[in-house]
């Protein structure tokens, strides 16, 4: 708008107006000045529109001054807010094996390929085994021959041993006997003086070899009973037992080339093909059990304090608006001294097997359950003209007042507010920024325009359809 000074003339749509001025204007309560009666009437009515004018456009303005900011406000409440520590993680399998051959042979045949589901024990593998089979045939009779010899050992030969040794004694008692005798009749002749000396000496040798006889005899016999018996014995169980090992390691070997699975899961690689040589250090399989996923995230030390096993768990994938609920169940007792964080499990079940190893997640572990504490909105929260955090709150007049709050935790779009509101109070959560403290304002519900627009709908709906925009 312009501005008009006192004693200034104008002109109106080309009308000039010189023969007054603002000066003689009438004021309240007096009467219409000589030179204003003496003006012609068309010039009269000018004078009024542009007055009119003026006083429309300064209404305006000052309506425009005072019009109350519109805002949305929400009300402080008391909730259970939990907090929680998040971090970046990367999915395992709960188990893994890879599985190797233990002999070296080429592939005969695979039973299963990548992708398919295996259980522990499962056969899935053949290796070439005609000369291991032939091995273990020829150690079969091997020992077949040393329990022959075993059964022939405790059956017969120890018994007939035992025998011959008892016969010996016998015979060798009956020699000693007849030996004393003859010497004992000897020396009686000899001391009647009817036979020469020289044949009681000989008498006395053959007693004393007959004696020397018996006890060899006696010595045997109990050597057969108690040690030669045992020991026929063992030799031949040693054999038999030497000859079952030897069975039972080339069975063994024939064994290895059936590969079997070592735990149930899904087979996720299979670097040979049929005929390839498989050697004892390259892998033949790797399967994982991914029927529960591990979670693996790298938690700050100042937030692993906190983190306990057992704790609930939710583990976030992009792209899904649910996570997967799952529990803590390791914390490392270590920390990373690169990262200088520490290492957490969050192991969840895997449904469908939809989730796979090796993806980026983020777990989000619920460490502390807050109950009624003072929340509000997290948009309701700007920052305070000293430092810090504020809200704007709303009293009953209407009138915006920004108070200085203390925040804890935050869950979703809720802030723990520790001091400066309680519950009940209205803030600001929609408006706030920029707002002066002591404002007039007016509460607006969400979807409702204010008035400026309002007139903006209005003007542009009447353009549209009376074709008077311009």
């Amino acid at each position: 708008m312009r501005s008009y000074q006192r004693g200034a003339g104008f002109s109106l749509r080309g009308t000039s107006v010189p023969l007054f001025t603002l000066d003689a204007l009438p004021r309240s309560g007096t009467e219409v000045p000589r030179r204003l009666k003496s003006a012609p009437p068309s010039s009269v009515a000018a004078l009024f529109g542009v007055l009119v004018l003026l006083a429309g456009c300064s209404k305006k303005e000052e309506k425009e001054v005072e019009a109350p900011a519109p805002v949305q406000v929400a009300a402080v409440e008391q909730a259970t807010l939990h907090k929680i520590v998040e971090a970046d993680a990367v999915l395992w399998a709960r188990d893994q094996a890879t599985v190797m051959p233990k002999i070296a042979a080429p592939v005969q045949k695979f039973l299963v390929n990548r992708g398919d589901h295996v259980k522990e024990g499962q056969l899935i593998a053949v290796l070439e085994n005609r000369d291991l089979r032939a091995t273990a045939s020829a150690n079969k009779g091997q020992l077949d021959q040393a329990e022959a010899n075993l059964r022939t050992t405790t059956g017969a030969t120890v018994p007939e041993a035992i025998v011959k040794a008892r016969t010996d004694v016998q015979s060798a008692q009956q020699q000693a006997d007849a030996a004393k005798k003859l010497f004992e009749s000897r020396q009686n002749l000899f001391q009647q003086g009817a036979l020469a000396r020289r044949l009681v000496d000989e008498a006395q040798v053959q007693y004393a070899a007959a004696q020397a006889a018996l006890s060899t005899a006696q010595e045997h016999l109990r050597v057969q009973q108690s040690v030669g018996n045992q020991e026929q014995v063992r030799t031949a169980q040693a054999q038999v037992e030497t000859a079952r090992g030897t069975l039972q390691s080339s069975e063994a070997q024939v064994g290895y080339s059936e590969v079997r699975s070592s735990l149930t899961g899904v087979v996720s690689d299979r670097p040979l093909f049929p005929g390839d040589m498989a050697s004892t250090g390259q892998p033949l399989f790797v399967i994982m059990d991914i029927s529960r996923i591990v979670a693996r995230a790298n938690v700050p030390q100042t937030d692993a304090t906190a983190v306990k096993v057992g704790q609930p768990a939710v583990i976030n994938i992009a792209g899904q608006a649910e996570g997967i609920p799952g529990k803590v169940t390791v914390v490392s007792p270590a920390t990373d001294p690169a990262s200088t964080t520490v290492q957490v499990w969050v192991e969840a079940p895997n449904a469908g097997e939809v989730l796979k190893p090796g993806a980026s997640v983020r777990v989000a572990i619920t460490v502390a359950t807050l109950k009624d504490v003072t929340v509000v909105p997290a948009n309701a929260i700007v920052p305070a003209e000293e430092g810090g955090s504020a809200v704007v709150t709303v009293s009953g007049s209407n009138t915006a007042h920004q108070k200085k709050v203390e925040v804890g935790i935050r869950e979703g779009d809720k802030v723990q507010i520790l001091s400066g509101v309680s519950p009940g109070d209205q803030v600001i959560t929609v408006g706030a920024l920029g707002l002066d403290d002591k404002a007039k304002v007016r509460i607006v519900q969400p979807g409702e325009k204010d008035e400026d627009e309002k007139d903006k709908d209005e003007k542009g709906g009447k353009d549209e359809k009376g074709g008077e925009k311009k």
